[in-house]
């Protein structure tokens, strides 16, 4: 928790906060520490938390939380008699009704959220001088204080805990530590001609929206296919509005040509009627539909047209077989199955809609490791849906205790009725039996992977001499052109890979710096970093980080390059007084060849290591992800810039040059994505002008 979140909220041992609001039809998340009535705002936005372990764009599996410890740290001053005292106190202003409470420690700092149908009942249970299971035991001798949050419903308490729990992180809950929202395609309906794109986040665009989908992946896989199908458009309308001629989607069939009448009115509506029945779960019948025109295009010898639909029924084909398993008598459903091993937790879920399997994603939600798989997964179902629509039946692999609560909150949620159930035959129980085969081997890839870390971490010890294993790796690279787009970039890597959402790059902007000074790049890079870390509070720099898992302090960098870059490195470190990190830079062999790097490190001869060592190759991919960052984040710069500024960059491209190009391609963006032959078909446009053209757009591929 920030440090301004816990300002002004400080309260006394055994201080309660008692707020009612029984008239309230949706509760609103009061910010912490503010008494609900009086707090100036109406809604507190919830943290951005993202767990992404491999990619910030389509995580399909989760990183694996370290399992929660029996931490001594954790228990207050007092012991057992001073938080039983505190919450016998809260206990004396608690309503009879149902609410939420929060529970707080010393430093103000929430513990645990939970709801209860009588609040003043279950806070009692707690204050009872026996009988706690250890977890209970610790959570409540370091409570020094409750919050107390009446609402007008049980159902109501149990929507306000889930929001309560996804934005404090209380230490005690089951976390889910994830607010991705889930991909959707969305068939526009505000131009005549309709376009299909993937959409995020809430649908205020007029259309036809459907999901949500497991991934990025799966729904730029599908859109593609679906284009293929259906011939439907993927081009913004601004696009769309100043085109002369057909692009280059029309040319490899993707695409009917609406821009510029290729197909009419009636034909293009017809596409957007077809494709929107098969994602609503009529697939059979338009795929019936096109072997029927298959087939009478086949029978009055109009051979490229039987091929053009036997290419879209191929398409739809592609799609389904892309799916999987697709269930006969379920329509619409959500599917949870959860595997507990080792002291983890992993929640598969998989997502079905119009009867059509849309992808499946792994969770590994942090909890006590003493919690049962109903416990995990009740706490996690609620977290789930606090952001996402829920569909009209969930089916979960065990059993929750307060199964038909969580269906009365999802209904009043969803506006219409939600079945939440644990199915023991059927096709229903094969869903989850399959779910539950994928949780197991899941959460079997993610803890040989977290092993296989471990070792490599241990043998980075070793090899470097750290005084202890590292929690937290910052490795550090810039890149620039002649001094031009220079971007610096950090990437974070724990015990358990990297951390992309921890992820940093650094515009280089320093007005006195000389164009293609790398020292003076990486210096400025490292001062930004580390002023930043250094003038927050000392608590705040010890406490754990946005993943929780990981501290905000680094205990190894790593800089890409060699004796020079850590002398420079160095110097900031003095100058700012950074203490306790270990420093390293690793040097490209002779060249650049792989495996022949030299690593230098501070007070120490050059290193350097087998070519086939394991530590070697665990230093190369921490370079080589630095690398592969800060090169994608130059040439977005680059790429912005070049758009800018137009064509003028390219030399020998004059002002004729230019207006033929854009004159035959229409926009820069398109002459961007030509190929080598289609440039040199551009009147005025020599060979070795396109040649010019496409290098300076494809450094990579020249």
């Amino acid at each position: 928790m920030d440090t301004d979140d816990r300002e002004g909220s400080m309260a006394p041992a055994g201080r309660s906060v008692v707020a009612n609001d029984p008239s309230s039809k949706s509760p609103t998340l009061p910010a912490h520490g503010e008494h609900p009535r009086t707090s100036g705002s109406d809604d507190v936005p919830p943290q951005d938390i993202d767990l992404a372990a491999v990619n910030p764009e389509e995580d399909d599996e989760a990183r694996l939380p370290e399992p929660m410890e029996e931490d001594a740290d954790l228990i207050g001053d007092g012991g057992l008699a001073m938080g039983r005292a505190a919450i016998s106190h809260a206990v004396k202003h608690a309503p009879t009704s149902a609410g939420v409470y929060r529970m707080l420690n010393a430093a103000n700092d929430v513990l645990y959220v939970g709801k209860a149908k009588n609040v003043r009942k279950r806070l009692s249970s707690y204050a009872r001088p026996t009988g706690h299971p250890a977890r209970i035991a610790r959570m409540i001798a370091a409570t020094i204080s409750v919050e107390v949050i009446s609402t007008a419903t049980e159902t109501e308490a149990l929507l306000l805990e889930a929001n309560l729990i996804k934005q404090l992180r209380p230490r005690f809950n089951v976390q889910l530590r994830d607010d991705k929202s889930f991909p959707y395609i969305l068939i526009t309906g505000d131009h005549w001609a309709p376009q299909i794109l993937k959409h995020r986040g809430a649908q205020t665009r007029p259309g036809r929206y459907f999901g949500p989908f497991a991934s990025v992946g799966a729904v730029n896989r599908t859109i593609t296919a679906l284009q293929r199908a259906f011939l439907i458009r993927s081009c913004t309308d601004s696009f769309f509005d100043g085109r002369s001629r057909p692009c280059l989607l029309y040319q490899i069939k993707r695409c009917s040509g609406p821009c510029t009448g290729e197909v009419d009115f009636p034909g293009y509506t017809e596409f957007v009627r077809e494709a929107t029945e098969f994602l609503s779960g009529r697939s059979r019948a338009v795929k019936k539909q096109l072997a029927d025109e298959m087939e009478k295009a086949s029978a009055e010898l109009e051979f490229e047209t039987a091929a053009l639909y036997r290419d879209r029924l191929a398409a739809l084909s592609a799609i389904q077989s892309q799916q999987g398993i697709n269930p006969r008598t379920v329509e619409e459903a959500d599917v949870f199955a959860i595997h507990q091993e080792g002291g983890y937790s992993c929640v598969e879920v998989f997502f079905f809609r119009t009867g059509q399997n849309w992808g499946n994603r792994a969770y590994f939600p942090r909890a006590d490791k003493t919690l049962s798989a109903g416990e995990v997964l009740g706490s996690f179902l609620s977290q789930f849906y606090d952001d996402k629509p829920p569909p009209k039946l969930v089916l979960l692999s065990h059993a929750i205790e307060e199964e038909q609560l969580l269906a009365d909150a999802l209904s009043v949620k969803a506006g219409h009725k939600v079945e939440v159930s644990t199915p023991q035959r059927g096709e229903k129980k094969e869903l989850v039996t399959h779910a539950l085969t994928n949780a197991r081997e899941a959460l079997g890839r993610k803890l040989a992977d977290t092993a296989t870390q471990t070792r490599l971490l241990e043998g980075l010890v070793a090899t470097l001499g750290l005084p202890q294993l590292p929690r937290r790796i910052e490795i550090y690279d810039n890149s620039h052109i002649q001094g031009t787009n220079a971007v610096g970039a950090m990437v974070v890597a724990g015990p358990e890979g990297f951390l992309k959402n921890q992820y940093r790059k650094f515009n280089i902007r320093s007005d006195n710096l000389t164009p293609g000074d790398d020292y003076a790049m990486m210096r400025e890079v490292l001062q930004r970093r580390f002023k930043r870390l250094l003038t927050e509070a000392p608590e705040d720099t010890a406490k754990r980080s946005k993943d929780e898992d990981t501290p905000q302090k680094p205990d190894l960098v790593i800089i890409d390059g060699g004796m020079g870059q850590l002398n420079a490195v160095r110097a900031v470190f003095a100058e700012l007084g950074v203490e306790g990190v270990s420093l390293m830079s690793v040097a490209k062999g002779p060249d650049r060849d792989a495996g022949r790097e030299t690593l230098f490190m501070p007070e120490r001869q050059p290193l350097k290591l087998e070519p086939r060592d394991p530590v070697l190759y665990f230093i190369q991919r921490l370079r080589d992800e630095a690398h592969r960052f800060v090169i994608g984040s130059h040439r977005k710069r680059r790429t912005k810039d070049i758009r800018e500024a137009g064509l003028q960059e390219i030399p020998g491209i004059g002002p004729a040059r230019k207006r033929a190009l854009l004159h035959h391609f229409g926009t820069l963006k398109e002459i961007e994505r030509a190929s080598l032959a289609d440039l040199g078909r551009v009147p005025g446009v020599s060979a070795e002008s396109a040649r010019r053209i496409y290098d300076f757009f494809h450094p990579n591929r020249s």
